[in-house]
């Protein structure tokens, strides 16, 4: 079993079943979730919108390949009613990805773990943190903890009580 950490957001519809709905797919079509972070409310990443993020951290076993596992997310994404438009920053009603695949370093077009970004992202790191914090990065070889505490991002990033 290969250990999995997927981070979900949305910003449309009814957040909130939008993260839970996901979750039970995740559980139903890759592999058993072992660990969910609490939810977050957060200011969008890269664009403007009036429309708050929620998001957080799954941790997940799974017997698939990374390749399948992304298959995958984009079959629960589109049974979710998300649409793809090509634009990466933008609202979304759910959005799956793959932040490690337990300490692989994968570089394709189509798919690139761990996620190039995730450590520039505080609304990935805090969740991250909360489940995994000693989980070390295979690129930085550093673990999620210090890079939360080396992070730039300055949005709002604060547990959802809803």
């Amino acid at each position: 079993m290969k250990r999995v950490f997927l981070g979900i957001g949305t910003n449309l519809g009814d957040r909130k079943n939008n993260l839970q709905s996901a979750v039970e797919k995740i559980g139903e079509h890759i592999g058993k979730v072992v660990h969910c972070s609490s939810v977050y409310e957060t200011e969008p990443w890269g664009f403007v919108t009036k429309d708050q993020f929620l998001n957080m951290v799954v941790e997940v076993k799974t017997k698939l390949k990374p390749s399948g596992v992304l298959g995958r997310l984009l079959m629960i994404e589109s049974l979710l009613g998300r649409l793809r438009e090509g634009k990466l920053c933008t609202s979304r009603i759910i959005d799956i990805d793959i932040l490690l695949y337990n300490d692989q370093v994968i570089e394709k077009k189509a798919l690139v773990i761990p996620h190039p970004r995730m450590h520039e992202r505080k609304f990935v790191l805090v969740p991250l943190c909360e489940i995994a914090p000693e989980v070390i990065h295979p690129i930085f070889g550093k673990d999620m903890k210090s890079l939360l505490k080396e992070c730039r991002d300055k949005g709002r990033v604060l547990k959802y009580s809803q």
